[in-house]
């Protein structure tokens, strides 16, 4: 009885130690330096026509030679601009195109929008704040480092919302998310006739049509979260 006693609290032990560590790392580990261009964060990617994609004809830049990106804090306060448009590498094999602007018009989440940026094996999603950026970059590791966006507490004037880290990799002509670059599948984008397709980690599937242009009411992103306040004011 006393052996099963000791058991318990030492896996209670490990398990809280384990929450506590993982606590820290998802809301007070250092967050990686802001590498993009200042210049694209401040500039306006609202203006841009998306049905005019660049070429990706090896004439520019590789995707190895553009720094990483990530989410200026937990959201960027209006949507930038491309953070491959000097980028002109060619898709790899087993590659499909999914590049453009896209807002999901059934399913799970149904007015969402996003960009989706290519080039080489390296893709940027922007939307609702956030900048996820996966592959070859000149300043930091392949998976994507950066945060879900939503805020959860703050304390005084300093908002908390968790990290997250993905990795991406094609499965004939489907672009798997996985957890850390190693974990399992938590998202899929795929085409499926003009639609993109957006299986997310909720267990929804979004179909989504190609926009020319950012609607207006998505130009600044919404705060998420409960934002719930801690310690001082």
């Amino acid at each position: 009885m006393k052996q099963t006693l000791r058991f318990v609290a030492g896996l209670s032990s490990l398990i809280a130690l384990f929450f506590v560590v993982g606590f820290w790392v998802m809301f007070f580990s250092e967050r990686p330096p802001l590498e993009i261009d200042p210049m694209t964060l401040a500039g306006d990617g609202s203006k841009l026509d998306y049905c005019e994609l660049p070429v990706l004809d090896g004439s520019g830049k590789l995707a190895v030679e553009i720094p990483k990106g990530n989410t200026p804090g937990c959201s960027y306060d209006h949507f930038p601009l491309p953070i491959l448009a000097e980028c002109t590498e060619r898709l790899p094999e087993g590659a499909d195109d999914i590049r453009g602007l896209w807002v999901g018009v059934e399913g799970g989440h149904t007015g969402h929008v996003e960009r989706v940026e290519q080039c080489g094996s390296r893709v940027v999603v922007t939307a609702a704040g956030i900048i996820h950026d996966a592959g070859p970059n000149s300043t930091g590791g392949l998976p994507s480092n950066d945060t879900e966006g939503a805020v959860i507490f703050t304390i005084g004037n300093r908002e908390y919302c968790p990290r997250t880290s993905a990795g991406v990799a094609w499965n004939a002509g489907v672009l798997d998310f996985h957890v850390f670059g190693w974990g399992p599948v938590v998202v899929r984008r795929y085409m499926n006739n003009n639609q993109l397709i957006w299986e997310y980690a909720d267990g929804s599937t979004t179909r989504m049509d190609r926009l020319c242009q950012l609607p207006e009411e998505h130009k600044y992103p919404e705060p998420r979260g409960p934002r719930f306040q801690l310690g001082w004011n």
